[in-house]
């Protein structure tokens, strides 16, 4: 049997066996590579970066001084925190909807945050 043979029947055996979520993150970080995308769990502090990934959560907190618009972006591997600063709303960031957003990687509270991304809503078909 050749390689690829068995590389098909250990994938077939792996969705087989794995749950929805466990499925959803692989198909999420095969999509962000495919479209050249660099995976969150790669992205360093202080990188240019560009990420590709799902909206889990879209929330405006609002500050002392202005508001500001936050997003959990997760591409399979893991999440980056999207922060436009003065905004309350930005038409099409949603929940479940996907994105590239390009900026440089922070940290915040440890956790990989872009502020002020250039971001490109990706058709969901």
């Amino acid at each position: 049997m050749s390689n690829t043979g068995g590389g098909y029947w250990r994938r077939l055996m792996r969705r087989l066996t794995s749950d929805v979520a466990e499925l959803d993150a692989d198909d999420l970080s095969e999509r962000s590579q495919a479209s050249g995308a660099q995976r969150a769990c790669d992205c360093r502090c202080g990188q240019e970066a560009v990420v590709l990934g799902r909206l889990r959560s879209v929330d405006m907190s609002p500050t002392n001084s202005a508001p500001t618009l936050e997003a959990e972006l997760f591409d399979g591997t893991e999440g980056v925190t999207l922060v436009w600063l003065g905004r309350r709303r930005i038409t099409g960031i949603e929940p479940g909807r996907t994105i590239k957003a390009r900026g440089r990687i922070a940290v915040r509270d440890g956790c990989k945050v872009l502020y002020n991304p250039y971001y490109e809503l990706q058709n969901t078909a």
